[in-house]
């Protein structure tokens, strides 16, 4: 970040390597099974609707993680000028390939240069989990600073006690990463002493595909 750079765990490259490989199949599955679009999810679109309403005409939002870039790009027809970045160059090729119209790069949330009170909105949609937990405070931090006061951060993750080491994903494909689960009431803290007030909390229960999640949205004090 401008002024304030993370070390960049070398965990991440294993996490970066792991996601480039399963890229083509999350982004099919997006695409044909609607698993990931959160047009058939009626709570989280509703989440994301109210972030899209509250960040419209604070400024530019960064879609931190943006995966193949499905909710870029649902943002982007919402009106707000918005971007997204990823780690893995995978999922931005395929992001860049299924939304020309929208702007994709790759970057790691550990390594963004974010100007002081330049964003209207940031989002960590369900991609934050990945980051050690030792990191995650900075980054949240990193967050707070670039938003401009009254702008607006929205966040989704797994929720619960132990964290899952996974050897494999998205059709068997071979993986190394660890999904870092979080408490509610944990995650709140971290997000409240990175200088944001959080404004939601919003508990999922366990699906088909997936274990408890959690959203929450938080504001930057004007």
């Amino acid at each position: 970040m401008r002024g304030d750079r993370i070390d960049r765990p070398a965990d991440l490259d294993v996490v970066r390597e792991s996601y480039d490989r399963v890229a083509d199949n999350y982004a099919h599955m997006v695409v044909t099974t609607g698993i990931g679009d959160i047009r058939t999810h009626p709570w989280l679109k509703a989440s994301i609707d109210a972030f899209a309403d509250s960040v419209r005409g604070l400024g530019p939002v960064l879609d931190v993680g943006c995966g193949p870039g499905q909710v870029t790009a649902y943002l982007a027809e919402r009106g707000l000028d918005v971007s997204g970045v990823d780690l893995s160059p995978r999922m931005i090729e395929n992001a860049r390939r299924l939304h020309p119209e929208c702007r994709f790069d790759v970057a790691s949330a550990t390594d963004l240069d974010l100007e002081p009170a330049s964003l209207g909105g940031v989002l960590g949609w369900w991609s934050l989990f990945n980051l050690p937990r030792a990191i995650l405070p900075q980054v949240l931090a990193a967050f707070a600073r670039a938003l401009k006061p009254g702008g607006y951060l929205i966040t989704a993750t797994h929720a619960g006690d132990e964290d899952t080491v996974r050897t494999e994903a998205y059709g068997g494909v071979p993986v190394r990463w660890t999904t870092h689960k979080w408490h509610p009431e944990q995650l709140t803290k971290l997000i409240d002493t990175a200088g944001l007030t959080t404004i939601a909390d919003l508990r999922l229960p366990p699906t088909d595909y997936s274990g408890p999640g959690l959203v929450l949205m938080a504001q930057r004090p004007e």
